[in-house]
């Protein structure tokens, strides 16, 4: 089964065209790599390895209004994200839906806790606290932890997933690109398990509604 995606999105803030295939070997021949090209250089290194661990295949190319900030950029490239997602599944049919998955960096450690069920919510924690209540992050830079957390919440609500991420950074010697990088990666992993075809299934709807949306 073929289960890909290409969504083309543009507006007067962005330009975006990304294609998604859910299995690295549906990658048309015509291709030998994934490929991400965004304005965001932070950004890019963390969906490389989202997409390296979820042993998904990706070719992003994205334009934005980076010269005002990458708020839009930023956020668009979620929404674009969840959506090539949500179509890659379809009606969810034979899906394994949930997933969880860990990913230390030092003593930093990601959780993420996927839920495929039509319902999009976000929780990013970090030692127990949402990013409005964080102060800034040391070498935080121009990627900030609020930036993280619009683009998970885009990703979320256009996938139609729940997704809750717990991140321990107790001893605050992690910076913010370890801090991603536990993330994306462990997000990476836990998407892999729950898109999976379970066949257990017999190729229905993982809910006992019979449908998903």
């Amino acid at each position: 089964m073929s289960r890909i995606a290409t969504v083309i999105r543009n507006s007067n803030e962005t330009e975006i065209k990304l294609f998604l295939a859910l299995e690295e070997e549906n990658r048309p021949p015509t291709r030998t790599k994934a490929l991400i090209q965004t304005p965001i250089p932070l950004l890019n290194h963390m969906l490389e390895l989202f997409t390296f661990h979820g042993f998904l295949d990706m070719e992003l190319i994205v334009k934005g209004d980076t010269h005002i900030d990458i708020h839009h950029t930023n956020e668009d490239i979620g929404i674009v994200l969840g959506q090539a997602f949500d179509k890659a599944l379809g009606n969810r049919s034979g899906i394994t839906r949930f997933g969880s998955a860990f990913a230390p960096m030092e003593s930093t450690l990601g959780h993420s806790v996927v839920d495929i069920s039509g319902r999009g919510h976000l929780r990013l924690l970090l030692d127990g606290k949402t990013a409005g209540e964080m102060p800034p992050i040391s070498n935080q830079g121009e990627y900030t932890f609020i930036y993280l957390e619009h683009f998970l919440d885009s990703l979320a609500k256009k996938l139609g997933a729940n997704i809750i991420i717990n991140i321990q950074n107790q001893d605050g010697s992690g910076d913010m690109h370890t801090i991603a990088e536990t993330v994306f990666k462990s997000l990476g992993m836990a998407l892999k398990q729950a898109v999976a075809m379970d066949p257990r299934r017999g190729g229905k709807v993982p809910s006992t509604k019979g449908i998903i949306d």
